[in-house]
């Protein structure tokens, strides 16, 4: 067989088996969209339609006028943001201090905070729950956003890409009467832009979706996160499938519009954080 046939063959193989894995991922997202707009108990029917017959908004009208969505909204607005910030700021002192800063036991130090990387989350939370209670953030936003001030992969992540910043770089600022925290703030953060956006959306992310955390330390309902509230939503409505779809379109439509806004600085970020050591 002709070498270009057979180069084009093996392309169009390879963007057709693509374009599958595209289409089944897709599905379900354009499904739950689907259904979020059909009337109700539309999509009970055998077979279930793929769209709706009439286009009804309906349903979202319902979850913010009868069912305060709007609160649970911001309440993981608000605190998928200051999660974000927090951990932004401190993920990235303490990743930049392990990369080029020399103080006694650093290396070892970071050696033990990768081996608790192994540990699962679940096994801490009752240690922490525990502490939380002693300082008096039970029931509170405190208590959400305190285990989620830094994080061990984001000191990772930044470290790895602090690394590759010449030390020569850091040393002529120095020369020049900067304060180390002005290097970190002038020099080394807009450096490490590609790499914070990645630990930005991961952290936006897994707070936004985080479901575990809130419903252990929140009892107020005004308080819940919007995963929380919808869990106790799916108990009440159950049966209300086009109710619950508005509920997840919802839910996810903002990390949507957060990964599309800065898809190209996360791919970036992904591509540089590899360097080594």
């Amino acid at each position: 067989m002709n070498p270009a046939v057979s180069s084009t063959i093996k392309s169009w193989l390879l963007h057709g088996v693509l374009l599958i894995a595209v289409a089944l991922t897709l599905f379900p997202l354009f499904w739950m969209v689907s259904v979020s707009l059909m009337p109700a108990m539309a999509a009970t029917r055998l077979p279930p339609p793929l769209w709706p017959e009439s286009i009804t908004f309906e349903h979202y009208k319902t979850l913010f006028t009868q069912l305060d969505l709007a609160r649970y909204l911001l309440n993981s607005t608000l605190l998928a943001t200051a999660i974000t910030l927090l951990s932004l700021s401190l993920n990235a002192l303490a990743g930049y201090a392990f990369a080029k800063f020399r103080f006694a036991g650093r290396d070892r130090l970071f050696r033990y905070l990768l081996t608790a990387m192994v540990i699962p989350g679940q096994v801490a939370m009752l240690p922490l729950f525990l502490l939380l209670k002693q300082l008096g953030l039970v029931n509170s936003y405190g208590g959400v956003i305190v285990p989620g001030m830094a994080s061990i992969f984001g000191i990772f992540l930044i470290r790895q890409f602090a690394l590759s910043i010449p030390d020569s770089l850091l040393d002529a600022a120095r020369i020049d009467g900067a304060s180390e925290l002005r290097i970190w703030w002038s020099l080394v953060l807009p450096l490490c832009k590609p790499i914070l956006v990645t630990l930005a959306i991961f952290t936006f992310m897994g707070s936004w979706n985080d479901f575990m955390w809130p419903l252990i330390i929140l009892t107020d309902n005004d308080l819940y996160t919007l995963p929380v509230a919808l869990a106790n939503l799916l108990g009440e409505h159950v049966q209300d499938i086009e109710l619950m779809m508005s509920a997840a379109v919802l839910t996810l439509l903002p990390v949507m519009v957060v990964f599309l806004a800065l898809q190209r600085h996360y791919i970036e970020g992904l591509v540089l954080g590899s360097v080594k050591e």
